[in-house]
């Protein structure tokens, strides 16, 4: 199957604005894009692209001030398959981590760990390590987690889009 990428941002600037976007198909998926997911920037402006030390390609710009929109439109080929399970995966210990991987252990201002760890604990604490565990997480976040843009704004955190303590029926709107 082919899925068609892309997006359109619009941004006011009230001075020039150095901005770093992460924004295209990551390299690991270049062998399967069909059309390549350039940036187009209203006004043009000149823009300087690399990757960063987790493969994602970046771009770098200086926004003028005043109104500026960034445009892109690509399609990449996916078999459409789920990803392959690995029942037997082994979840190891923190001090078995190679220090290259630590990193991906740190909370964020998108996920903020202070807030959500309760949760994780009171979820997940009887889980089998490994897979069973990594799929309980994906399994809670399908069926209690939905996007949409209506909930979206710049500061929202994964805290915010987790259902209250209790009983957890509804969705709840996340971005």
């Amino acid at each position: 199957m082919e899925i068609r990428v892309g997006y359109e941002l619009v941004y006011d600037c009230p001075q020039p604005t150095p901005m770093m976007l992460m924004l295209n198909v990551h390299h690991s998926r270049a062998s399967d894009i069909v059309v390549p997911d350039h940036l187009t920037t209203t006004p043009s402006v000149p823009h300087f692209a690399y990757r960063d030390l987790y493969g994602n390609w970046c771009t770098r710009i200086v926004a003028p001030q005043g109104q500026i929109r960034l445009r892109s439109a690509g399609l990449v080929r996916d078999s459409g398959l789920p990803e392959t399970s690995e029942p037997s995966a082994h979840q190891h210990l923190i001090q078995e981590l190679p220090e290259d991987t630590l990193v991906f252990l740190l909370g964020s201002r998108y996920c903020d760990t202070d807030k959500l760890s309760d949760l994780a604990w009171s979820q997940f604490r009887e889980t089998p390590l490994g897979w069973a565990r990594v799929q309980a997480v994906c399994d809670f976040v399908h069926n209690h987690i939905t996007f949409g843009y209506e909930h979206a704004r710049a500061t929202r955190t994964a805290s915010e889009a987790c259902p209250p303590s209790g009983p957890m029926r509804q969705k709840r709107g996340f971005s």
